[in-house]
């Protein structure tokens, strides 16, 4: 089920009135919303409900005997097992075809062919995520940064809660668990607060993302007979739909669980405003790359640290190659991460001249401006890394961009798209960079509105009709693939 389709919109409101008549039943609430989520993933495809239900019970099973055995061997190997099946699953149904293709082709490079059978599977939905909170689970434990849940049903309401179950966010145990095991009560503020980001996650989905995902289709399925223009523009389209796609989805599920009186952390924090690349990943899929620097850069770092430096650098291209295949079996995906890490080690090993010349407070304001110019164009050339099929059309991409026709009217003569819907997209990206300006420094974009009523209900109502102009309950969130 998407969340810009109409089932969700009759979904929704059922399971809100069926939950709250429920309060005061803490376990028949968390059986409901166990129940609601597995309907909600298994309207994509029932079999792969095995798969949640499997990775709950075995970390589950496993969180419980890593806190009650003495012995560290026994632990490590409990949380080995967990690592091991959870990442084995990820390499069967995600990664085996690309390390299965690259084998071969490394072969073939010197003149071996092999014929080596590849598995005809789907990618389940979601598959990245719910690993990865469960794996959370159990590493946090081992850890002793958290006691197991004795409730199994408490367990597989974390894992398979259905807001975020499918594209984040990638919550924590410490965060979510405790909210699922207490008692909750309706809160008529934070419910009408959610309902807000709901809207505002669809508007930005729906109304933004989904009209540029008709230009960005079009332009890189067929940029070898598009002008250089038109390519930039397609270039441009993805940066917004990239995000808009994601952070509205990111707004839906934080809002849905906030009407269901439940709390999850912030995904997005305005990263197209990032003066450098390292605060874009501060701002950028938070609950993903939190995860990144808590499991995989900080004990790099920390293991590595009599290295100094060299450490940082270390831990930043370990962390982010992986980053890049956590995306995919692409090498867009690999080279997205690696040229990531690139950026980073750079703003690392200048961090402390940067430091010194801000503090001089000369020519400040063309300094963060200048910052900002060259991490949105560096973001814009990675993106379209990011969106290739692979690295040979990326190049070509590249190469087409510079060509000196800039005609784009071929866009809506041939491909019969509208200008006027290309003009919709644009004055929709301004009203929502505006007022995610003037709300930066809170939760959400309508976090804090005008107190006059009918200025706030007029804006309700416009951003409710353009997203019922452009609802069609087909397109897939981009994040569905991951």
């Amino acid at each position: 089920m998407l969340f810009n389709s109409i089932e969700y919109l009759f979904f929704l409101p059922l399971v809100f009135i069926i939950y709250w008549s429920l309060k005061g039943h803490l376990k028949s609430q968390n059986l409901f919303v166990l129940a609601a989520s597995y309907f909600f993933y298994g309207l994509w495809d029932y079999r792969f409900l095995s798969l949640i239900i499997f990775s709950s019970v075995v970390d589950y099973f496993i969180g419980l005997n890593i806190h009650q055995q003495k012995s560290d061997k026994i632990r490590k190997a409990l949380l080995a097992t967990s690592i091991c099946v959870n990442i084995g699953l990820l390499i069967v149904f995600k990664y085996y075809n690309f390390f299965i293709g690259s084998f071969v082709d490394l072969f073939q490079l010197f003149g071996v062919s092999l014929n080596v059978a590849t598995l005809n599977i789907i990618l389940p939905v979601g598959i990245s995520f719910y690993t990865f909170q469960t794996l959370s689970y159990t590493i946090d434990i081992y850890k002793g940064q958290l006691k197991p849940t004795k409730s199994a049903l408490n367990f597989f309401t974390f894992v398979a809660y259905f807001p975020q179950l499918v594209a984040g966010p990638i919550e924590r145990a410490a965060n979510l668990l405790p909210q699922i095991e207490k008692a909750r009560s309706f809160d008529y503020d934070k419910a009408k607060d959610g309902m807000r980001q709901i809207l505002w996650g669809m508007f930005k989905k729906v109304a933004i993302a989904d009209n540029c995902a008709i230009y960005v289709d079009s332009i890189f399925s067929n940029q070898a007979e598009l002008s250089g223009a038109i390519l930039w523009l397609g270039g441009l389209l993805f940066v917004i739909q990239v995000y808009c796609d994601f952070s509205g989805y990111s707004d839906v599920a934080i809002g849905t669980s906030r009407i269901l009186g439940i709390n999850l952390m912030q995904n997005f924090s305005t990263p197209y405003f990032a003066l450098n690349t390292t605060d874009l990943w501060r701002r950028w899929h938070i609950s993903m790359s939190t995860w990144f620097r808590d499991y995989i850069f900080n004990p790099i770092a920390l293991r590595y640290r009599r290295l100094g430096a060299k450490a940082l650098y270390l831990a930043t291209f370990l962390t982010f190659v992986l980053i890049g295949l956590w995306h995919g079996g692409n090498w867009t995906f690999i080279v997205f991460g690696f040229l990531q890490a690139i950026a980073l080690s750079l703003e690392i090993a200048t961090s402390k001249r940067r430091k010194k010349f801000r503090k001089k407070k000369r020519f400040l304001k063309t300094y963060y401006f200048f910052s900002w110019l060259f991490t949105m164009l560096f973001w814009f050339f990675v993106c379209i890394i990011f969106r290739s099929k692979n690295i040979t059309s990326c190049f070509e991409y590249y190469q087409n961009m510079f060509k000196n026709n800039h005609d784009i009217s071929i866009l809506f003569t041939k491909y019969n798209l509208s200008v006027e819907i290309l003009g919709v997209i644009f004055f929709f990206t301004a009203i929502m960079f505006c007022f995610e300006w003037f709300n930066k420094d809170k939760t959400h974009s309508l976090a804090n509105l005008p107190k006059i009523k009918p200025l706030r209900y007029a804006l309700y109502v416009f951003l409710s009709l353009a997203v019922l102009q452009f609802l069609n309950g087909t397109t897939a969130f981009i994040y569905f693939q991951f």
